[in-house]
């Protein structure tokens, strides 16, 4: 059951407008719940009986926020940090409220980054028994061959009680027999695990981009540090991807 909404604080989460673009809204009679022009922010409505438009156009509420950020390098995925900047801090602070990355990217990476406050979903992309997909972007130092695509396909020793699960190794290019451009599939999350992997086939990561988690794929108009929401057909997708059932 959904509670009562206040219209300002839902048109703020569901990134229409802030708190201060309301006002003007609200001033210029452009926002109405069912047929009654909306002049105060504090009204509440219920999103499940009634219709909330913003210039005749329908709010469509969400009960949970989702978030694509292209993550720049230089920052660390966490919610909060005293001394490093942030992936938390490239969306508005009003946003923040609940919300969290869904996995984690290292500092020098850069790429997809899934923020949420539907921790169900979160849970369920991350849990090792989904073998939720993960792809990247690197630049390795050397020539990758095919004996070390086997090995990567094999599962590799990294220093962990077991070895890693199956990844897929693709080859996109080669600068000679001093870099290679991959692709690189993973299905699980463990500690600097792609460095970690080509460290053991005595390769070293240059450059290291995640461009797809499940079926969501990083939008290619996003430029480092830029996010934007998730469309429904794209969260309906994570949700089967989970074993979620769709909204």
């Amino acid at each position: 059951m959904i509670m009562q909404m206040r219209v300002d604080k839902t048109l703020s989460q569901l990134q229409i407008a802030t708190r201060s673009e309301s006002k003007k809204l609200f001033a210029a009679g452009r926002v109405k719940i069912n047929d009654e022009i909306i002049k105060n922010g504090s009204v509440k409505f219920n999103p499940e009986r009634d219709l909330l438009s913003v210039d005749g156009e329908a709010v469509v509420y969400r009960e949970f926020q989702y978030f694509m950020l292209n993550k720049p390098a230089g920052c660390i995925t966490a919610t909060e940090d005293k001394k490093e900047r942030t992936v938390m801090d490239f969306l508005p602070r009003e946003r923040h409220r609940n919300l969290s990355p869904v996995g984690r990217l290292d500092k020098d990476t850069e790429g997809l980054l899934l923020i949420t406050d539907d921790g169900a979903l979160n849970h369920e992309l991350l849990a090792p028994g989904k073998h939720v997909e993960k792809e990247y972007f690197a630049r390795v130092s050397g020539k990758v061959t095919e004996e070390v695509t086997k090995r990567f396909a094999e599962g590799l020793e990294i220093g962990e009680k077991r070895p890693t699960a199956p990844a897929g190794l693709e080859l996109r290019g080669t600068d000679g027999e001093t870099v290679s451009e991959v692709l690189v599939t993973i299905t699980e999350g463990k500690f600097h695990q792609i460095k970690r992997m080509f460290h053991a086939v005595g390769m070293e990561v240059l450059y290291l981009k995640r461009v797809r988690m499940g079926s969501l794929i990083l939008d290619e108009d996003l430029e480092p540090g830029a996010y934007r929401l998730l469309t429904e057909e794209e969260i309906n997708k994570l949700k089967t991807d989970s074993g979620k059932t769709e909204l």
